[in-house]
Parts: C-alpha cells; sequence; structure tokens
C-alpha cells in the first residue's frame, strides 16, 4: 500500500465527523473514528464493509514504515507506541497491537497548537504550579482523561514566563513547544533514548531546571525523580492512579517493604502537586475534566509519612483545603453541575463519595429554588391521636 493511499484514509476518517479525537482501525469492523465519545463509522471509496485481517496488518506495518525496533517491539511485547504525521493536517499519537493473531491501530489526534492554562480554563492554582523551582508534581488519572494537555499547558506557563532548560522525555512527543522565553528540548523514546530510566539519567547532565517524564513506569525512574527533585530539579510526571491516596501508595508500592520508611519521608520533601483528572459528558454531548488537587502542607506530609487512617484521610484533608487551593472530585462535580455542564445523573454517576455530592446538589437545587425531591402532596396529619386522647379522657 502506497503512503498517498494511507494518508487518503487517514484524511478521510479525519474530515468525517466534527470533533475526532480518535481513529480506530480493527479487524471485523468499518474504519471508525471517535467523536464525542463514541465510535461511529466511517464510509470510503470503495466502501469497506469490515476490516479483513489483511489490511489492518498492512495498514499498521505501513504506519509503522519499517521501523525496526517499533517492529521488533510489536512481534515481542505485543504492541508500539509511535507519533505519525499527517501532512499538512493533523499529528496522532498511535498505538498499534496484537490481538487474537490479528493487528488493530488507534491513532489519538494531537493538538497542532499547544493550549494555554486559560484556554482549557484550568483552575487557577495551575499558574501557581508553573512557579514551582523544584520537587515532584504528577498529574494522574485513566488513559485519555486529559493528563498531556494539562502538563502542556502548564509547560506553556513556564515557557512564556521563565528563561529556564527543559527536557522533557515523551512517549511518543505529542505537543510541539515553540522556542519561546525558555529553552526545549523535548525528546522521544525509541529515538533518542531507549528508556525512561535511562534518558531522565542523561537530561540530569543536561543542566535542565525542569525535567518531564512522560510517565513513572517503574521504581528506577522513581528514584531518580526521587533524586532529581532533592538537588533542586523541577520533575514533572503522570501515573495511572484514581486520586491522591492510592498515588501515594502506589509509589510506595514500587519498593521494599524495608525501604518504606525512607522512601515516605522523601516524598512528603518532595512532591508538590498531586492532580488527579477524570472526563465526564457534558451536556453538549462533548467532555469536561473533573480535577481533584492536592497542595503539599503540613497535614499532607504528616499523611505521607505516616500513612491514612480512617480518622485523617488524603480526603478529608483536600476537602478542608480549598481556600489553599486544593479541592477534591466531589467539589470539583458539584460545580460543573452548578455551573450547568454536567447532569445530576453523570454528576452522581462520577461521585466519589455519593452522599457529599447528592447533599451539594440539593443546596445548589435549593439555591435555585428547584425541588430537591420527588415526593409530592404531604400534609400534616391533624387528627392523629385524638381519638385515642378521647377515649382515655372518657
Amino acid at each position: 500500500m502506497r503512503q498517498q493511499q494511507i494518508d487518503y484514509i487517514l484524511t478521510t476518517m479525519l474530515e468525517s465527523h466534527e470533533g475526532v479525537s480518535d481513529l480506530n482501525i480493527t479487524v471485523g469492523k468499518p474504519f471508525q473514528v471517535e467523536s464525542s465519545g463514541e465510535l461511529k463509522p466511517v464510509s470510503l471509496s470503495p466502501p469497506i464493509k469490515r476490516i479483513s485481517p489483511f489490511q489492518a496488518e498492512t495498514l499498521a506495518l505501513n504506519i509503522i514504515g519499517g521501523d525496526r525496533r517499533l517492529t521488533r517491539e510489536l512481534l515481542s511485547k505485543g504492541s508500539c507506541d509511535l507519533s505519525y504525521n499527517l501532512a499538512g493536517k493533523a499529528r496522532f499519537r498511535v498505538n498499534v497491537f496484537s490481538r487474537q493473531g490479528t493487528y488493530s491501530t488507534v491513532m489519538r489526534q494531537l493538538a497542532t497548537r499547544v493550549p494555554t492554562i486559560d484556554d482549557l480554563a484550568l483552575p487557577t492554582v495551575f499558574h501557581e504550579i508553573a512557579k514551582e523551582r523544584n520537587g515532584i508534581v504528577l498529574f494522574t488519572g485513566a488513559t485519555g482523561s486529559g493528563k498531556s494537555t494539562s502538563l502542556a499547558a502548564i509547560l506553556d506557563d513556564i515557557n512564556s514566563n521563565f528563561s529556564v532548560h527543559v527536557v522533557t522525555l515523551e512517549d511518543p512527543v505529542e505537543y510541539v513547544h515553540p522556542q519561546k522565553k525558555a529553552t526545549f528540548n523535548q525528546r522521544e523514546l525509541g529515538t533518542d533514548f531507549d528508556t525512561f530510566a535511562s534518558g531522565f539519567r542523561a537530561a540530569l547532565r543536561q543542566a535542565p531546571k525542569v525535567v518531564l517524564v512522560g510517565e513513572m513506569r517503574d521504581r528506577e525512574t522513581m528514584e531518580i525523580a526521587l533524586s532529581a527533585a532533592e538537588t533542586g530539579h523541577l520533575v514533572l510526571s503522570t501515573l495511572h492512579t484514581v486520586d491522591a491516596g492510592q498515588t501515594i501508595n502506589r509509589i510506595v508500592g514500587m519498593f521494599d517493604l524495608e525501604e518504606e520508611k525512607l522512601i515516605r519521608t522523601r516524598l512528603a520533601d518532595t512532591v508538590r502537586w498531586i492532580v488527579c483528572q477524570r472526563l465526564l459528558p457534558k451536556v453538549d454531548g462533548r467532555r469536561v475534566a473533573a480535577i481533584e488537587i492536592m497542595k503539599s502542607d503540613i497535614r499532607v506530609k504528616d499523611n505521607i509519612v505516616n500513612g491514612e487512617t480512617e480518622e485523617r484521610t488524603f480526603y478529608d484533608i483536600i476537602e478542608s483545603g480549598q481556600a489553599f487551593g486544593m479541592r477534591t472530585f466531589d467539589q470539583a462535580i458539584a460545580d460543573l453541575f452548578e455551573r450547568g455542564l454536567i447532569t445530576e445523573e453523570v454528576a452522581m454517576s462520577y461521585a466519589s463519595r455519593k452522599s457529599v455530592v447528592g447533599r451539594s446538589i440539593d443546596s445548589i437545587k435549593a439555591a435555585r429554588g428547584e425541588k430537591t425531591s420527588d415526593i409530592e402532596g404531604l400534609s400534616v396529619d391533624t387528627e392523629y391521636g385524638k381519638e385515642k386522647r378521647n377515649r382515655d379522657f372518657w
């Protein structure tokens, strides 16, 4: 298959619907795109109702482009990541993977312009995060929850305001940062370095002030991050965890049991912020981010060192820390509901503590003058007890 044919298919898929975020090529299905959170079929000429194993494999190998490392990784590990440039149209983050003897390809469209904190309507404390000079900042959440986009916005804020050297280690490079006030060197896994740990070690010899590590995948990378933060670097990275408490536990779990006390102490000294994200469906069919934010303070440090208890959890600390820029998922969800961006059903289904969100929603509805219950027709029974009192009297 020629490059022009592949680009024709990808262009047709990209332009088939509004707001396309992902291209999906799976055997037994038509070509599909994800638009507003739903997979939708794409009409091609000539039409292809079901992609055959041969067609899927041909497309996958042509997108890989004969790269030996990626081919070896696909065969040995079952999947590989890369970037793909559709000239003049778009850039993609690509994952090719095997399943039951066939190959599937998913391509996530990348923005051509680096977003800003204000563009994304992110919380104002993100500007404060960008001003950090050292320590560790972690963004967590499921794949596709917008972690990379939020990090790109913070890096853009650094790029616009500070004359520092920034080194990024990515898999693959998603947002290409222009050279503004900061100096950017963006490196891609497989092309510029072989593992995050080795790339991170090399980065520390390149005199950076800020290092972005695409993902904290293992103990070795985390160990280097702790050492870098302790020696005055600002380290930004991601983890696949659902909230701040689980993030701390995941990191501690990377190390041996006898190292736990030391690791907890080092984390308490170096962690500056943990930001967790979830994407919720909006009332207009698109998606909006609910963001939990935990900022390091004396109570957070104590919880990291000594662990959570039933009386003292990270959730409780974050919930009471709104004045300092913190907020729980539930507070963020209630805010989205109050602004009319999500429905009550969505708010309740994504809540961490449904009772907390339920009370918040009732308060919001009461302030609007809306009903907070479906129960109607209740009245005081003025006759209750009268008959018994009369009997007792006589």
